[in-house]
């Protein structure tokens, strides 16, 4: 009678604890990790040249040294030691090295390739536990009798007959072809970084296309050669077709929309817009959206397909000086020479204000209450904005306006009483 898979599993591990030299395969073991982790550190301990590339280097050195460094010596250890003593329990230390270094190398790629993604610490655990399951059941034999379980479900897509086991090895060699698109894709973007004279905007639509070319290409070459035929997807290509005509229609829009903004230099990152009620500068521009953040620091999503269709104000598209008016009311009284002298002092000590084109005051209209001037002055950066430039001007007018005795005058209503006491009182 042949064993429950339970009874295999005692089996083994009792083959196991009962190893001969159980204690000196125990002992060689952690002498090859100790050692480990010592070459770790020298390999470590070296300071590379500085750049990206160096970098990269270093921090993948630093994620698969002490995995592949343990795996050759217990390699070593298992030819060198084999000649005395017996060395079943190597056989299981070897695929455990192994598949560590694996899940190291995959998210180590996967951490460069996709900085910034929150989901990828949960996915690693999930994907170290199918790994371990994968590695442990291989070690226990029971491999085989599982894939056979696997490949007894089948279904037909279209005439093509295809199992639960063709659509797995299709998933993980897409996955792991994804993956070194990613890699190659994120290289590829280090080196437009550091490509001189070219334009910010074509570097992000360079590195977004390549990326996208490359994750393509890479599907399209795998699953052919794990026996999925291309024709089958059709059908999946039509739905995504009709999905994209309806549901989807706003983030396709979206994202061909951003490459237009980046191909037409119509918004670079840096610049101040404003666009409806949102005004700041630009400091991500994505395939969805566009981040502007204003003065408070809130930061405005802004789908890219608004930019593309609506009005949008940029303050700094081909000459970043932009023109700031502070409106003064003096009174009928005022001397009006000394107090547009004064307005014009009280420019000349901003640092921010600049000389050409030159500051200038002008006499706006006689209205009720007082006489409109308007301060005039030019900056070269509204990104950092115009809020604290105008309170210290305002503020530099006010204290030297008192000094001159200038009054600033406020709606004033005036009563008049006619007839005398005994009359009614009449309000004009």
């Amino acid at each position: 009678m042949k064993p429950s898979p339970m009874a295999r599993v005692w089996q083994e591990v009792d083959v196991y604890l009962n190893e001969a030299d159980l204690g000196w395969q125990l002992l060689i073991i952690a002498g090859c990790l100790l050692l480990a982790l010592l070459g770790e550190r020298l390999l470590l301990r070296h300071q590379p040249v500085e750049g990206r590339a160096w970098e990269l280097g270093r921090r993948g050195l630093k994620r698969i040294a002490f995995p592949l460094l343990a795996l050759l010596l217990v390699l070593l250890a298992r030819a060198v030691a084999g000649e005395w003593i017996s060395v079943g329990l190597f056989a299981l230390a070897m695929p455990l090295l192994a598949s560590l270094a694996v899940i190291r190398i995959v998210f180590y790629v996967l951490r460069v390739s996709l900085v910034g993604a929150a989901w990828l610490a949960s996915f690693e655990r999930v994907f170290a536990l199918m790994v371990w399951a994968i590695v442990a059941l291989h070690i226990l034999g029971l491999l085989p009798e599982v894939i056979a379980v696997i490949e007894s479900v089948s279904f037909n897509i279209g005439k093509q007959k295809l199992n639960l086991w063709h659509l797995l090895q299709g998933l993980v060699a897409v996955m792991a072809t994804v993956l070194a698109a990613l890699w190659l894709s994120s290289t590829i973007e280090a080196r437009l970084e550091g490509a001189v004279g070219l334009d910010d905007n074509l570097r992000q639509v360079f590195a977004r296309l390549t990326k996208a070319l490359l994750i393509l290409l890479a599907v399209l070459i795998v699953l052919p050669l794990v026996g999925i035929d291309l024709t089958t997807l059709s059908v999946f290509g039509g739905a995504l077709g009709v999905g994209l005509g309806f549901g989807l229609q706003k983030i396709a829009s979206n994202y061909v929309s951003g490459f237009i903004i980046l191909l037409d230099h119509s918004i670079r990152i840096g610049n101040t817009i404003t666009v409806g009620a949102d005004r700041g500068v630009v400091t991500r521009i994505t395939t969805r959206y566009t981040v502007v953040k204003n003065a408070t620091g809130v930061e405005a999503l802004v789908p890219n397909e608004l930019l593309v269709g609506s009005v949008v104000q940029n303050e700094s598209y081909s000459d970043p000086k932009v023109r700031i008016a502070l409106p003064v009311q003096v009174s009928y009284d005022s001397d009006l020479e000394r107090a547009m002298a004064i307005m014009m002092a009280a420019v000349q000590a901003q640092e921010r204000v600049l000389a050409d084109p030159p500051p200038a005051v002008f006499l706006k209209e006689f209205a009720d209450s007082g006489i409109n001037l308007e301060l005039g002055v030019w900056i070269a950066d509204p990104g950092n904005g115009t809020s604290p430039l105008r309170s210290e001007i305002n503020l530099a007018i006010w204290r030297d306006f008192k000094q001159a005795g200038i009054a600033i005058p406020f709606p004033q209503r005036e009563i008049r009483i006619l007839g005398g006491a005994q009359g009614a009182p009449e309000i004009r």
